[in-house]
């Protein structure tokens, strides 16, 4: 194959993170699956090992699914608890089973253990840089997962690939790459005859009319295409462009050959603090907008004042992540609002002049500035 069929996005990247999913890494029943995990490891140390070697990030599925046969459990549980402890059991596992396996090559490997929540927070965002920074700087592998053993929503909602897309932000990556049990993104169900891998995404526009299905073929993983192509629309929207493949592709991805699918960059780096509001923030509740108020907030690059909020769901304190709806009830916005939930319902429809006359100056501010808000949808 000639040099100028290879994928430049890839050859030219410096930093990397590759996700693997729980499906790659395991068997149906449960349990690590060593040929697979070595196989990964093969692919990611022979990156490592070229004159050009990038930095590479992994972020690893299947702490749960690893735990599930030395519990005697046959299948994913349903409920939180049990969840959990598989987590517990096969966490353990799974960094043991990379640790042998990287030692081979005698490359380290550090665990970096992290939730969405924890990501939202400042000062935790930062220190999850400074770690993952200086174990690239220092040779080691990181290892990233989501903290399962302590997670709600997240493992619910099996949201590793929202997390590697985050991730790869985090740690200004070139690139991203999806291992999956497919070998890309295709117009229809793989499994039917007369459907074909889509090669290259420029754009949303591009999966128009695309079927995307969800489960992975092993059935010990909660994600699918689904939460890949919404991984990508993150990255790519961030200036990170993506490939998605097989796990048994990772060294052909990883080579800039052309498999799997690539999702081209969409937009520039933005803001951390933005991206991380707008994909890895929890709303503690929500802010209805009067018409006006949404134009502004949307269309105008504005502050949300009092005079434009008509209504207010939840509980939350001062601070806390927000949506923001418009009169459908669709949320147009996220931001993190300078009151408490008791506080505003006095404040609604006025304005902020009215509100410092009768309250005091520290009333005469915005419910949330535009420096605290990310757009949702336009």
């Amino acid at each position: 194959m000639s040099q100028d069929s290879l994928r430049e996005e890839v050859l030219t990247a410096r930093r990397i993170v590759v996700k693997v999913g729980s499906s790659s890494l395991t068997t149906a029943a449960g349990g690590l699956d060593a040929d697979r995990v070595d196989a990964l490891v093969d692919a990611l140390a022979k990156v490592r090992n070229r004159p050009d070697a990038p930095e590479v990030v992994l972020v690893s599925s299947g702490a749960i699914a690893a735990g599930l046969a030395p519990l005697g459990l046959d299948k994913r549980p349903k409920d939180l608890a049990r969840q959990q402890a598989a987590a517990s059991v096969g966490q353990g596992l799974l960094v043991a089973r990379y640790t042998a396996s990287f030692a081979r090559y005698g490359i380290r490997v550090g665990q970096v253990l992290l939730t969405a929540e924890d990501a939202s927070r400042r000062a935790h965002y930062r220190n999850a840089y400074r770690t993952l920074d200086q174990l690239l700087a220092m040779g080691a592998m990181p290892i990233v997962n989501e903290n399962d053993t302590v997670a709600t929503a997240e493992i619910k909602f099996g949201d590793n690939d929202r997390l590697a897309a985050l991730v790869a932000h985090l740690v200004r990556a070139d690139l991203l790459v999806l291992l999956s049990d497919v070998d890309g993104l295709y117009d229809g169900d793989p499994s039917r005859p007369g459907t074909s891998r889509i090669a290259r995404v420029g754009g949303p526009h591009d999966l128009d009319g695309i079927e995307i299905g969800s489960a992975g073929k092993a059935g010990v993983g909660t994600g699918g295409m689904v939460t890949k192509v919404e991984a990508a629309r993150i990255a790519t929207g961030a200036g990170i462009p993506v490939v998605l493949t097989a796990a048994s592709h990772a060294a052909d991805a990883l080579a800039g050959r052309p498999t799997g699918t690539l999702f081209l960059r969409t937009g520039a780096r933005t803001s951390d603090r933005m991206l991380w509001l707008a994909h890895a923030s929890s709303p503690r509740g929500a802010l209805h907008l009067d018409a006006g108020a949404v134009d502004a907030v949307v269309s105008g690059g504005a502050s949300l004042l009092p005079a434009g909020v008509t209504k207010v769901d939840g509980e939350f304190a001062a601070g806390d992540p927000v949506d923001l709806l418009g009169e459908n009830g669709h949320i147009v916005a996220r931001g993190l609002v300078n009151f408490d939930a008791r506080e505003l319902p006095r404040l609604l429809g006025r304005s902020t002049r009215d509100l410092a006359q009768e309250f005091g100056a520290a009333y005469e501010r915005e419910v949330v500035h535009r420096d605290d808000l990310v757009v949702l949808r336009g």
